[in-house]
């Protein structure tokens, strides 16, 4: 896999490295970086429907009968 080398504010890193108790900067901010883009995915699959839902029928809605 590449490799990317970035600059980012001290504070900031020390910050993550705290919050994801690791010790390393770089791996911290990985994995922060690795979260974000599961949380992503996870988002998608909840939203976008799967081809199987878009073919299975849908229930109509009953009408409310007024009593």
């Amino acid at each position: 896999m590449a490799k990317v080398n970035i600059a980012l504010d001290a504070e900031l890193v020390v910050e993550v490295m705290v919050l994801a108790g690791v010790g390393n900067p770089q791996d911290a901010v990985e994995l922060v970086v690795r979260d974000y883009i599961q949380r992503g995915h996870r988002t998608e699959a909840r939203v976008v429907p799967r081809e199987d839902d878009l073919r299975r029928p849908q229930p109509k809605p009953q009408d409310h009968q007024g009593g």
